[in-house]
């Protein structure tokens, strides 16, 4: 079977007065997710009309690569351990890009 990419949408709805501290923090999460093997893009976007949702768009090669990242020391540590106690709401959708040819 062939492997195909996986796409993460993550919803982050910070609580309020928390939304900077997540965002440095996440300056070392996206320094080192793009850092490893099976990442292929990491991107995180604000919204233009509320300004506590942020959006991240992550992609990794396979599953496998997905899986590692969320068992790596900087998702545990910085995510998991500092930036999900500063959110109010966390949806994440993990996704498989089509092809619509």
């Amino acid at each position: 079977m062939e492997q195909q990419p996986i796409h993460i949408f993550a919803k982050w709805q910070a609580k309020e007065g928390q939304v900077d501290t997540i965002i440095n923090l996440l300056k070392n999460v996206v320094s080192q997710s793009t850092a490893e093997e099976g990442n292929l893009f990491y991107r995180v976007h604000q919204s233009n009309t509320d300004a506590n949702t942020l959006m991240l768009f992550e992609g990794y090669k396979d599953e496998a690569a997905l899986a590692a990242h969320r068992e790596s020391d900087h998702f545990q540590t910085v995510v998991v351990g500092q930036i999900v106690p500063l959110l109010a709401a966390r949806e994440v959708t993990s996704t498989y890009p089509l092809t619509l040819d």
